[in-house]
């Protein structure tokens, strides 16, 4: 076991503990988008940054990928954090303005509306789908596919994997219902896309 302040409260986590689980062991939310307990934290949505400090030093870590380490002090709520956590809550928002659970973390955070235009997207990009498929399903079906803007999930050449087992998996780990499960089968975003003749999907 290994001694750590979070919040100003002492407590102890187990060897190889991230902060984020260190913090949920003791009831201390750290809100996430991307993280899921039984599969590779990834840190793709950065909205568990937590301050901490180290040798008299402050800095933002990403608590789902931090190890817990003996004397390390943490602030889960500065506002230094909370300024990332907005600014962070209101660019997913400006992507993703149909998601409730977006929405719902926004308000949670202050974040009404955002300042950029919006862009009706449903995919943050958080690879949730991707790790489920992979290290639960052992599939390997899904995959990010393009850079920058034009960055996107989908299967090999954008058609429906014959090979997928319709576990469900993939739609149930979704933060943002941008996978559906329709007639017993897994509906992604880029099917989505091409059934309206969007660019990009194919």
């Amino acid at each position: 076991m290994i001694s750590l302040t979070i919040d100003g409260r002492r407590v102890q986590a187990k060897d190889g503990a991230t902060i984020l689980e260190a913090a949920q062991m003791f009831g201390i939310d750290i809100p996430t988008l991307c993280y899921h307990p039984v599969l590779t934290s990834y840190g793709a949505c950065r909205l568990c940054s937590v301050e901490i400090l180290q040798r008299g030093r402050s800095r933002m870590v990403v608590s789902c990928l931090y190890p817990a380490e003996e004397g390390l002090e943490i602030k889960t709520s500065s506002p230094r954090v909370q300024r990332l956590r907005r600014g962070i809550i209101e660019l997913l928002l400006a992507r993703c303005p149909r998601s409730e659970r977006i929405r719902e973390m926004a308000r949670t955070l202050g974040v009404a509306e955002p300042r950029f235009g919006l862009e009706n997207d449903e995919c943050i990009l958080c690879g949730l789908c991707i790790r489920v498929c992979h290290e639960i399903s052992e599939k390997d079906l899904l995959s990010f596919v393009g850079r920058g803007f034009e960055k996107e999930v989908a299967a090999p050449f954008y058609e429906p994997p014959e090979e997928c087992i319709a576990c469900g998996g993939c739609a149930y780990v979704c933060p943002t219902g941008a996978i559906r499960m329709v007639d017993g089968k897994p509906e992604f975003l880029w099917q989505r896309k091409s059934q309206i003749g969007e660019p990009g999907s194919g």
